[in-house]
């Protein structure tokens, strides 16, 4: 039995070639010239088979290629800057409050500090930090907003405004336990966190400058800031760390050969408000 297999080519051209199924695994038809390109014992394809045959795998191949073109656009990850060092939730310890004489004067961030509204100073956190700060004495709480730096008083944690204090009824004594918990923290990046250790703060430019001297032999990097206002005040800020967990095991150094010493965040200085002069912190 004989099978003819017309294939098509260019316009105008035509061929046969003829297939021997019964003979087409014997080895003298290749040298007698015939057709011969199936395995042995399997049947010869038309081509439109083959072309149905072929389409699974060329569709298998495609896929794959596609999943590896995906796999290699997922590998490509842009590296994240480093993120800001983490800031406490909460802290318990000592509030003060404070009116005049800074009332009307530059606070830290540049505005104006109004005692009447609900503010607060704060040696680390970001200016524009909002917090609640519950008396611990009374139950009595009171949200208010960051905008200046200090209490430099050993065991004093925040110092409130005249109007805050008198929310969590702490005017008379003065001082209070409390506890400060953060409501919102302002947009930060990793630039944008550096802390140091206050050793000191004087009105006299000479007394700040040899104590800068000294602090700079012994850790290598201290710096003046000067703080406007009347009086104005020299601070002498030592050391420059990425996080406070640092910048409190270099103040607890500073302490042992000065008796004193706070960690403070390093802010950029602020812009002035109405044309009021810059205040770096109270103290």
């Amino acid at each position: 039995m004989h099978i003819e297999s017309r294939v098509p080519l260019p316009e105008g051209v035509e061929t046969s070639k003829t297939i021997s199924l019964t003979n087409c695994s014997i080895g003298t038809n290749a040298m007698q010239g015939r057709f011969c390109s199936c395995p042995p014992g399997a049947s010869a394809l038309r081509s439109d088979q083959m072309v149905f045959r072929a389409a699974p795998a060329i569709l298998a191949t495609s896929v794959a290629c596609l999943m590896l073109s995906n796999c290699a656009k997922k590998h490509r990850v842009a590296t994240a800057p480093p993120a800001p060092a983490a800031i406490r939730s909460s802290e318990t310890g000592l509030a003060s409050w404070y009116g005049h004489p800074y009332h009307g004067r530059a606070a830290a961030n540049g505005e104006i500090y109004d005692m009447e509204k609900l503010t607060a100073a704060h040696r680390t956190l970001p200016f524009g930090t909002f917090v609640r700060v519950t008396n611990l004495g009374n139950g009595k709480s009171v949200e208010v907003r960051i905008i200046d730096r200090g209490p430099f008083v050993a065991g004093r944690i925040i110092d409130l405004s005249h109007a805050a204090a008198q929310e969590i009824e702490m005017i008379g004594p003065g001082v209070a336990q409390v506890r400060v918990d953060i409501l919102s923290l302002p947009s930060l990046t990793a630039a944008e966190n550096w802390f140091a250790v206050q050793a000191g703060a004087f009105q006299d430019k000479d007394r700040a400058e040899r104590l800068r001297s000294s602090m700079e032999r012994e850790y290598g990097s201290a710096r003046l800031v000067l703080r406007k206002g009347y009086p104005q005040l020299w601070r002498v800020l030592v050391g420059r760390e990425h996080t406070e967990d640092a910048a409190n095991v270099l103040a607890d150094r500073v302490r042992v050969e000065l008796g004193t010493g706070f960690v403070v965040r390093i802010d950029e200085p602020a812009s002035p408000v109405n044309g009021s002069p810059v205040s770096g912190s109270r103290q």
